[in-house]
């Protein structure tokens, strides 16, 4: 939802119930979860109004904004690696929308060290 884990979730839920007390907490996260409801709806309200009146021109504005999310898998490395020492860019894999894959890494097996990155530490 927002980035947060298991244990994120948790622990605010707990600082609710300390902060709010047992009696509030439900009413508190039910006007919570309306207030977000809203927000989506108010959003993907604006987002067609958007659309319909800027029909076409809509998806370039959108372009910008999609070549930025691609900033997200910038990689130092790989930009030296093309333009000084003249080696091709590895293929970033895609998915059916277009989307970059990321890998999953693999677990550890039991007593196997982590890699390490002798030019991040």
């Amino acid at each position: 939802m927002f980035g947060l884990s298991i244990e994120h979730i948790l622990v605010l839920v707990v600082a609710g119930l300390f902060i709010l007390g047992p009696e509030r907490l439900p009413g508190a996260a039910h006007w919570l979860g309306q207030s977000i409801r809203k927000v989506r709806e108010y959003a993907s309200g604006a987002q067609e109004q958007l659309k319909s009146e800027l029909g076409p021109e809509f998806d370039q504005l959108r372009k910008p904004l999609q070549d930025l999310q691609t900033l997200r898998e910038f990689n130092p490395r790989t930009v030296v690696s093309t333009y000084l020492l003249d080696e091709p860019a590895p293929a970033v894999p895609q998915a059916a929308n277009g989307a970059p894959v990321t890998p999953t890494p693999t677990p550890l097996r039991p007593g196997e060290r982590p890699p390490v990155d002798p030019d991040a530490t």
